[in-house]
């Protein structure tokens, strides 16, 4: 059963393989996926590749627009086994990108906040890790939206599909700081 969640403007769903040519759109551009780590997508194909192999994830969604259910960007709950920063059962990471096109409307805080509520509501996590690379004021900015603190930042960090190395910036968001937060 696939589940689907659902914001003010958006539908956050399974990933589809009808949804490659939209993912390929906007994961090609060079400005979307360096900065989060990844490559821009050199093809259809690869971006087929992906769906199968990448956002297979048990919490991975498509952000969707409500007017279309266009596929416009991605986020995950990477949960134990998925993740570097945690191993512990009720802890996970978020991850995150959206496409260029729909960058500060806060669309990703918005689905942020619902996979949140999952996170810690449906799955019973107590903490929720977030990180983002030097230079990624956007991502920075967003996990402030929602609540993140920072923990730490880690030098030197192999970014493996880019075949270098960065400084990455560590938050975390707590169960009882997010029901906090909810409560403002």
């Amino acid at each position: 059963m696939s589940i689907v969640l659902e914001t003010e403007r958006l539908i956050l769903r399974r990933w589809e393989e009808s949804d490659v040519e939209s993912l390929y759109e906007y994961a090609k551009d060079p400005d979307v996926g360096p900065i989060a780590g990844w490559p821009p997508h050199q093809s259809i194909e690869e971006s087929r590749e992906v769906i199968r192999n990448v956002f297979s994830g048990e919490e991975a969604y498509a952000i969707c627009l409500k007017t279309d259910r266009r596929a416009i960007g991605a986020i995950e709950l990477m949960l134990n086994g998925h993740t570097d920063i945690t191993e512990k059962e009720d802890e996970c990471e978020l991850g995150y990108w959206i496409g260029k096109p729909f960058w500060g409307q806060g669309l990703v805080p918005e689905a942020a906040k619902e996979l949140l509520r999952r996170a810690f509501e449906d799955l019973g996590m107590k903490k929720v890790w977030c990180g983002y690379y030097e230079g990624n004021s956007k991502s920075r900015r967003v996990q402030e939206k929602c609540g993140f603190r920072y923990q730490r930042t880690e030098k030197n960090v192999d970014v493996p599909l880019l075949h270098e190395k960065r400084t990455d910036y560590i938050n975390l968001l707590t169960k009882e700081e997010w029901e906090r937060g909810r409560k403002q």
